[in-house]
């Protein structure tokens, strides 16, 4: 996901904007793998693969979250990693 990207997302829940960005891996200039958290709605998107992950929260996959977190523990915050 390129950087430039944060000025156009929005959170899809709540449509609140610009979103936090945590970068787990970066090249090129691009996320490559990172979240994107909402600070009014407190919920994080994972970026896999350069891409957003920005679903409402029943088309979510609760074990691609999983496997998310888990992976990028020692690079996310605790607001993200300590959520349920």
């Amino acid at each position: 996901m390129k950087h430039a990207m944060l000025d156009i997302l929005v959170c899809p829940m709540d449509r609140h904007s610009p979103l936090e960005i945590h970068v787990c891996s970066e090249s090129g200039g691009e996320v490559v793998e990172g979240a994107l958290y909402c600070t009014e709605c407190s919920r994080f998107y994972p970026i896999i693969e350069k891409i957003p992950i920005l679903l409402p929260d029943d088309l979510r996959d609760a074990r691609l979250d999983a496997d998310f977190v888990a992976r990028n523990r020692g690079t996310l915050p605790s607001k993200i990693t300590d959520k349920p």
